[in-house]
């Protein structure tokens, strides 16, 4: 039972990590320092709020499968 979870939560991290790299667009290190104008106050549309609204139900998941993970094994 345990390698169905490690196996989930694989395919899950690594599909969080392409979600939040796909978010990213280019925006670099400029968006640290203030480069970016107006970065954080802007409406996410179409793709963009999809793409949004799947990481966090992939965070969510990642975090249900490893707090059951846990559970099962411990």
């Amino acid at each position: 039972m345990t390698v169905y979870f490690n196996v989930a939560q694989i395919v899950l991290s690594v599909a969080l990590i392409a979600a939040i790299i796909l978010q990213s667009k280019g925006a670099g290190l400029g968006g640290l320092t203030g480069g970016e104008a107006g970065g954080v106050f802007r409406t996410r549309r179409g793709l963009e709020k999809t793409l949004f609204n799947l990481t966090i139900v992939l965070a969510a998941a990642f975090f249900a499968v490893a707090i059951a993970n846990v559970i099962i094994t411990g």
